[in-house]
């Protein structure tokens, strides 16, 4: 509890060397409000934790009062009985500081991180019901930073900054009025030198928050190299087309800035508090000596002087920190603005009043002239998010343009053509990872807007070309489609999507860890363990997105033969680039440029001689000069 004493601790120093250009940011409107309503569930702790601050502050006015009752009542009396009665009281009242200090830290660890945890499970919560177009423009580690640093630095409003007001006013209250009543002389002389240990003290502040930001980019820079280089495709990329001489060195070189911007923060830290230490020196032999011949001319007693002397590092300390209040407070509530901005962002896919589950029964997928533009960077995300933003397309223009077909139940749609057409745009509407901009898509007659997430979600199961899995077991990244899922179940799953020989010969079967993005694991196995996924959560419509695009023949085979278990008796949709599988497909839509152009089976769109037709055969003749054989 030494800063509420007032004395020149490191939160002196934080608080100094914060940045001043925070105070010129502009709040939203009733931000004051918005955070009393996440402090009132704490409303009896925190005014705990105000009365245990105010305590401490009279603990720290007692003091130098007992050290002038034990000189002046006692020593100079020669009352040996005063002096150890009031020896014992500095003594007890020493054991109540401590057990303040010790309430102080439990209230603000309670008080602050039970708001930690509201906040992050708040903001946390929120983000993961936005589109999937905001994950598209956000930069994750901006989207971190607000459930780490900024979540943090909001905390601190209600633990550290609101006890250093609090405790600094009422000490400095205490302290200047008691050295008033006790000399107004000497307390004169001591507030003629604050501008002595407040100058300095803001001026090695504002280069101490310059280094501090620069140390905090060069930090992210380096960090950024690290990540990039140590997840397993930056790994083997660096590997295969790096030259690891070179990025050591480019490594080095940033670690060199960091260090050296290091040492001299370290050195103006150090100058910072032996320059204090020396001032505090000077003040203290200046207030001796004006003291001195003040007591000597019988102005006081010895004690006063030596009370005085004591009070004169708890009047600094306190003035020297609320000199720099002003960006304490704007610190607190810009990091609640940051973390009030994400709050604030509506989720443009949210489930409607009313909504209802889609009906039972097998599923019939309907397009009704459906037209869809990806939305633009102000509709779903934030600036200050998108520090490298990746949009998925360009924004503003449309994508599909009048698209209808239907997929009755149990049939196989299968959707083709180039790169760019569309393709992947028409199934991410059949789960409503967007909504459409005209027409609608129903699943048994009822508007995908209309239906609850949920009942979307447990209806409709997809599989990419690039299946993710956590870096988990086999067992966790099975029991996300279906937590109650038994231990048959998944093997189960894993028969059908063959793949349960090469689970069972692994040393830990299914407690496997599969390593990040399942690494571990090649491309055909990552595919059978995501089909199994997909088989254990047993969806009524299937989405397929080249599921086998990126798999050698071998591969191919195995997930072409898991993939007929998956499909049997499930409406699918199907994208692929290998024309060879879908030949059996029940429906074959071409898309060009956002439109359907074609619909048929593989055969009517052979016979047609169209954009089918041509796709196939350059497709078959690149087969043919490589070895393979069209078919029919």
């Amino acid at each position: 509890m030494a800063m509420l004493g007032g004395g020149f601790g490191p939160q002196v120093m934080r608080s100094l060397r914060r940045d001043s250009s925070v105070t010129k940011e502009r709040l939203s409107p009733g931000i004051v409000r918005r955070i009393a309503r996440y402090a009132r569930p704490y409303r009896w702790q925190i005014a705990a934790f105000l009365a245990v601050v105010v305590l401490d502050a009279i603990v720290v006015i007692a003091n130098p009062l007992l050290l002038k009752a034990i000189i002046d009542q006692g020593i100079i009396a020669g009352r040996a009985g005063v002096v150890i009665g009031l020896s014992a009281a500095v003594a007890g009242l020493a054991v109540v500081d401590a057990a303040l200090g010790i309430a102080d830290r439990w209230f603000s660890a309670r008080i602050g991180e039970g708001l930690i945890y509201d906040l992050r499970t708040e903001v946390f919560d929120h983000v993961q019901r936005m589109p999937v177009a905001f994950f598209m423009r956000t930069q994750t580690g901006a989207l971190v930073s607000r459930l780490n640093t900024d979540v943090i630095g909001a905390q601190r409003a209600l633990t550290t900054t609101l006890s250093s007001v609090v405790s600094n006013v009422i000490t400095l209250a205490l302290v200047l009025g008691t050295m008033l009543v006790l000399s107004w002389q000497v307390t004169l002389v001591a507030l003629v030198l604050l501008p002595i240990f407040v100058l300095p003290a803001k001026w090695v502040g504002r280069r101490m928050s310059r280094l501090s930001r620069e140390q905090m980019e060069l930090d992210a820079e380096m960090s950024s190299v690290m990540t990039e280089r140590f997840n397993v495709s930056g790994a083997m990329l660096a590997k295969l087309y790096g030259r690891p001489e070179d990025e050591a060195a480019h490594f080095a070189e940033r670690a060199a800035r960091v260090r050296d911007v290091g040492v001299v923060y370290g050195m103006y830290g150090a100058f910072f508090r032996i320059a204090l230490g020396l001032l505090a020196a000077l003040a203290t032999a200046l207030v001796y000596g004006v003291g001195g011949v003040l007591v000597v001319g019988g102005a006081f007693q010895l004690g006063t002087l030596v009370a005085l002397a004591a009070m004169l590092m708890r009047l600094y300390g306190p003035l020297t920190s609320l000199s720099n209040v002003h960006v304490d407070v704007m610190t607190a509530l810009v990091s609640f603005d940051r973390v009030f901005e994400v709050l604030d962002l509506k989720p443009m896919v949210a489930e409607r009043p009313g909504a209802r589950p889609v009906p039972d029964g097998p599923v019939t997928i309907e397009f009704d002239r459906v037209g869809f533009r990806y939305p633009s960077a102000e509709e779903v995300s934030l600036a200050s998010l998108e520090a490298v933003a990746r949009p998925d397309t360009t924004p503003n223009r449309q994508v599909l343009h009048e698209v209808s077909f239907t997929a009755r139940p149990g049939q196989l749609v299968a959707l083709v053509g180039h790169s760019g057409a569309g393709k992947t745009t028409i199934t991410a509407l059949v789960s409503r990872l967007y909504d459409v901009t005209s027409g609608a898509v129903r699943l048994n007659g009822l508007d995908v807007r209309d239906a609850t997430l949920d009942s979307l979600r447990e209806t409709i199961g997809v599989v990419t070309q690039d299946a993710h899995l956590f870096h988990d077991t086999i067992r966790a990244n099975l029991r996300y489609a279906r937590p109650s899922a038994t231990e048959e179940e998944m093997w189960e799953a894993l028969r059908a999507a063959q793949i349960a020989d090469l689970v069972a010969a692994l040393p830990d079967g299914l407690d496997t860890v599969v390593g990040d993005r399942g690494h571990r694991l090649s491309g055909g196995e990552k595919q059978r363990i995501a089909l199994a996924r997909l088989l254990l959560k047993a969806p009524r419509v299937v989405v397929l997105d080249e599921a086998t695009a990126h798999l050698d023949s071998e591969s191919e085979a195995a997930v072409q033969k898991a993939l007929k278990t998956a499909l049997a008796g499930r409406t699918s949709l199907v994208i692929a680039h290998r024309l060879s599988t879908i030949r059996e497909a029940d429906l074959i839509l071409v898309v060009e440029e956002g439109r359907i152009v074609e619909r048929g089976t593989h055969e009517e769109l052979l016979a047609r001689g169209g954009a089918y037709a041509e796709l196939y055969r350059t497709q078959f003749e690149q087969q043919g000069r490589s070895g393979g054989q069209p078919g029919r």
